[in-house]
């Protein structure tokens, strides 16, 4: 029983790990279908972080925090397209630059508003996002087997969690059973076509990066609002990175992308678990190693098993309409 229960611990901090990468993985799905490269992920997650945690510090609300993280987000996201899609400039010298303004801006405007070098104060309940525990998860916690998995894997989340997963299927709707998900998926193979047919492609790939701005945005309030409770110093860590690579991974497909985050954080999940515990035969492992695991088998994965995998065709190439 034990073992069950470590298990369940296990599997219980992975959906908590994988939520921010599986928010970034969706919104990079969208921007990328459309046929806009989004290496900026990281730095809209991190203004998102910290635009939700100062707001909610100052007006003493979660929803103000989170609403005020998805704006900001939407307006870097817009500032993304600006240059890569109404100036045709490079994609990823934008979204690199993106990721280094935000590094540099969340830390210089936190010790100036804040005075704590660079991080938020910390959140109190009612300026987070509290966990939410479903009817009957306390009656049956202790019913073997059935109740740790309603109370610990299903019960007590947070409802950014819960959104995180339902987006999942909202997102394969959008993208295989909507017109603006057939327009979407057609600009970012063939905007030419698209354009013929009079429809905009600019305009198309704007909305686009809208949605991209708006998942990234709950991304980051999820692991300052959630996670956290409170904004710190490049707290994202590289996640949307590794949500990058979670899509390509997931060959740029909606529920592919979920299975493929919930990978990334088991391995974070059974790296946390495993910190100075002795291994079979190895014995005990420096914790920087397990710290570096998920990483590197992101890496080893993304290496030798995803087989070949194929972009949009027009992904990441300026559209000039021909006249």
């Amino acid at each position: 029983m034990d073992m069950f229960n470590a298990i369940i611990q296990v599997l219980d901090s992975t959906i908590r790990l994988s939520v921010p990468l599986l928010l970034a993985c969706l919104a990079g799905l969208y921007s990328e279908r459309a046929g806009i490269f989004d290496i900026g992920l990281e730095g809209k997650m991190l203004v998102g972080a910290f635009a939700g945690a100062s707001a909610a510090a100052v007006f003493h609300s979660a929803l103000i925090g989170l609403g005020t993280a998805v704006l900001i987000s939407v307006a870097f996201a817009l500032v993304h397209g600006f240059a890569s899609i109404t100036h045709r400039g490079n994609q990823i010298v934008s979204g690199v630059a993106i990721n280094f303004i935000a590094a540099g801006s969340t830390i210089i405007l936190g010790q100036a508003w804040f005075q704590q070098g660079g991080r938020t104060p910390a959140l109190q309940p009612a300026e987070r996002f509290e966990a939410i525990i479903w009817p009957g998860a306390e009656a049956i916690k202790d019913v073997p087997i059935i109740g740790p998995i309603y109370a610990e894997l299903i019960s007590g989340h947070s409802i950014l969690v819960y959104f995180a997963f339902a987006m999942v299927p909202f997102t394969w709707w959008v993208l295989f059973r909507t017109r603006f998900g057939l327009r979407m998926r057609a600009v970012g193979e063939n905007p030419a076509a698209v354009d013929t047919a009079g429809i905009s492609v600019a305009w198309l790939r704007y909305r686009a990066l809208i949605c991209t701005g708006i998942l990234t945005g709950v991304a980051g309030a999820y692991l300052s609002m959630v996670q956290n409770g409170g904004f710190v110093k490049d707290m994202t860590a590289g996640k949307g990175y590794i949500a990058l690579a979670a899509l390509i991974f997931a060959k740029w497909k909606p529920v592919n992308a979920m299975f493929a985050c919930l990978l990334f954080g088991f391995l974070d999940a059974a790296a946390i678990r495993l910190q100075g515990s002795p291994l079979p035969i190895i014995g005990k492992v420096p914790v920087q190693f397990m710290q570096a695991l998920p990483y590197v088998l992101t890496v080893i994965l993304l290496a030798g098993f995803i087989g070949k995998a194929i972009p949009p065709r027009a992904g990441g190439v300026p559209y000039v309409k021909e006249r």
